[in-house]
């Protein structure tokens, strides 16, 4: 067998390998998926924990028809994923701008630093309150708690991507001339792409919980308000059916931020 033919052999058998053990992942997955779902029915059926409080998958899944046929999960479902979206669009480039300027202006970023430091150990849910007083009790003051509470991580951990590009690309581009912006356009942001993107999977998390606090404080549609009246009126099956369709639109959103990373790797490859 001449060299290129092994070499072919060996790649066939690795892309199988790395076939086979996606299937064995996807496998466990489903396993994972099933036992929690049948032990949750079980449970509940024989009551070996209260069917008031933690409902059953069954109950979930009958109130999920009612609440389509009726229309009215689609309307609080589109109200709570436009405002996670903006919160989250709004959020990530913010973060990334203050970090575009921190990493612009040196004496900036040391000055703001302990502020940061400060901004980032406040809990944001605290600023809920001043947020409606100030923005109104709107959607814009529930996308600007999906914002808020993701731009200053995003903003610490973009800017530190930044400062640790290898300077050998910033002196190779200042050797033939280069300016600040277009070292910052053409070493600084593609080198820390791979860190956006981690910023991004983190800050569909943030996103959620910024928004669906937002409607606990203020509105009067939206999953975060359906989870609210839940409690109110002791109906926990509408409180675990709005923390199941959080959970799929937040893994949907998590995918599509890993398959924007998959697009943006194949072409910087």
């Amino acid at each position: 067998m001449s060299p290129q033919e092994n070499v072919k052999t060996l790649h066939q058998k690795y892309i199988q390998s790395l076939n086979r053990e996606k299937r064995w992942v996807r496998f466990y997955q489903a396993v994972i998926f099933l036992v929690f779902f049948s032990g949750w029915e079980l449970a509940s059926q024989k009551q070996w924990i209260d069917p008031l409080i933690f409902s059953a998958p069954s109950k979930v899944w009958g109130l999920f028809l009612t609440k389509i046929q009726d229309g009215t999960l689609m309307v609080d479902l589109g109200y709570t994923l436009s405002e996670t979206v903006f919160g989250f669009i709004l959020g990530t480039f913010l973060g990334t701008f203050l970090a575009a300027i921190l990493w612009w202006s040196p004496m900036l970023s040391k000055i703001s630093d302990p502020y940061l430091v400060v901004l980032n150990s406040m809990p944001k849910v605290a600023l809920g309150p001043i947020l409606i007083v100030a923005l109104g009790p709107s959607f814009t003051s529930i996308v600007a708690m999906g914002a808020i509470i993701s731009i200053i991580i995003t903003t610490i951990v973009v800017y530190t991507s930044f400062k640790e590009v290898d300077p050998n690309y910033i002196k190779v581009l200042q050797t033939f001339g280069a300016n600040r912006f277009q070292i910052f356009w053409e070493a600084i942001l593609p080198a820390s792409f791979p860190t956006i993107i981690s910023t991004l999977k983190v800050n569909v998390g943030l996103s959620w919980v910024g928004v669906i606090v937002g409607e606990f404080l203020v509105s009067s549609k939206g999953l975060g308000y359906m989870i609210i009246y839940g409690f109110q009126v002791f109906n926990f099956t509408l409180v675990m059916l709005s923390l199941l369709v959080i959970a799929v639109f937040a893994t949907v959103m998590y995918q599509l931020v890993e398959l924007l990373e998959r697009k943006l790797i194949k072409n910087g490859s």
